[in-house]
């Protein structure tokens, strides 16, 4: 029973991570693609919230259900797929920590611009433009997660 309840925390919360995750990016950059900022500042507002909420949350529960299921199951931390693992999500998370920053920057110049009359400025496009690079990391290395947490393949 316990094995069961950790395994549905632990596919749950990355069906979670991975969804909002994916899901906000797209929704941050359509909303930069139409350059309103009106668009942009509404948008980023839910964005950032939900990364919070969900994205945020979701990927807490991940290391510790992930850490509970290897205790349970018996595999040891220092396991090739296990190490691989850790360190990919580790960069996705060393990435996804300024994206959120940058999020909240590119909104706040979006609703700044608005609130003043004027055009989004390079500030904003270059924190849009560091926000695309940081993502991709993360969105790779989790794809390449979601493969060894089910091939458990023996790296070396």
């Amino acid at each position: 029973m316990t094995y069961l309840l950790l395994k549905w925390v632990h596919v749950l919360s990355s069906t979670v991570l991975f969804g909002f995750g994916a899901g906000t990016a797209w929704y941050l950059w359509s909303a930069h693609r139409t350059a309103d900022p009106a668009t942009i500042a509404s948008i980023g507002r839910m964005v950032v919230r939900a990364d919070w909420i969900f994205t945020g949350s979701s990927g807490v529960i991940q290391p510790v259900s992930g850490l509970m299921l290897l205790h349970v199951l018996g595999y040891s931390l220092i396991e090739s797929w296990v190490l691989a693992s850790i360190t990919l999500y580790l960069i996705a998370f060393a990435c996804w920590v300024p994206v959120v920053g940058l999020q909240i920057r590119a909104q706040r110049l979006a609703q700044a611009a608005v609130d003043n009359g004027t055009p989004l400025g390079d500030d904003y496009r270059r924190a849009m433009r560091t926000w695309f690079w940081l993502g991709w990391p993360a969105f790779l290395g989790l794809v390449a997660v979601f493969w060894l947490m089910i091939a458990k393949p023996q790296l070396w």
